[in-house]
């Protein structure tokens, strides 16, 4: 019986790279492929794959937020969270959101299948990086925590998480209600109650809180390259 994989990047080149990766595995097979994370939510359930490998940075649903709802759905899920950084936060909140997995998109032609054997194997596979801060005493009860770290900032529920998502993304209120088949009223509460815990005042804030918390994450301009003006954020 194959080994069923579910690949979820918003880039087509990339998934076409680590399809071709993973498939050159006898016995293996990339059952699915999504382009964001509310996609690849909706394919899990109903394709039920083996392993889901997400990257952290989807428009829509992010990796980590995606990893959440999988495992909230059936926690026999094994993640694998692809991610340009091994930041001490984005290591904690992938630990703390049940991925399995953990691989730097930049050694995934090296590392990538040996995750998948990881997890075919009921093992658990981390950069040396991740293994370094699990080693060193960062793992308590199950959860990641850091040295010195910061008061903890009010939790948003996993509903406040995508909408935080989407509206930093620069969507309207009604166009979140039409995402998540909500009424834009119930949106616009969501709004307010999400200002409100984090104590933020504008879009703006809204949109640095989202990235200094890894729920969006700016795309840089490929070198030589310059990316078209984004529409302002009021």
């Amino acid at each position: 019986m194959k080994l069923r994989i579910l690949l979820a990047d918003d880039h087509e080149i990339v998934r076409r790279g680590l399809c071709a990766l993973l498939q050159k595995r006898e016995g293996w097979e990339v059952c699915g492929e999504a382009s964001d994370g509310r996609e690849a939510v909706e394919m899990a359930k109903r394709l039920k794959p083996d392993v889901v490998i997400v990257d952290i940075g989807m428009p829509s649903l992010n990796g980590l937020d995606t990893t959440r709802q999988l495992l909230a759905h059936d926690p026999h899920f094994k993640v694998i969270v692809l991610t340009i950084t091994d930041s001490d936060q984005v290591i904690r909140e992938a630990l703390d959101a049940g991925a399995r997995g953990f691989v730097l998109k930049s050694d995934a032609a090296r590392d990538l299948v040996s995750a998948v054997e990881a997890l075919q194997s009921k093992r658990m596979f981390f950069t040396p990086r991740v293994n370094d801060l699990v080693l060193a005493g960062f793992l308590d009860k199950g959860h990641v925590v850091a040295r010195n770290e910061p008061p903890n900032l009010p939790t948003l529920t996993v509903r406040e998480r995508e909408i935080t998502q989407l509206l930093a993304e620069g969507k309207s209120s009604k166009e979140v209600a039409t995402l998540l088949n909500l009424s834009t009223k119930t949106v616009e509460t969501h709004r307010s109650n999400i200002m409100r815990k984090l104590s933020l005042h504008s879009i703006r804030d809204l949109v640095v809180y989202a990235i200094k918390n890894n729920i969006i994450q700016i795309q840089m301009p490929e070198p030589g390259r310059v990316s078209a003006p984004e529409t302002t954020v009021a």
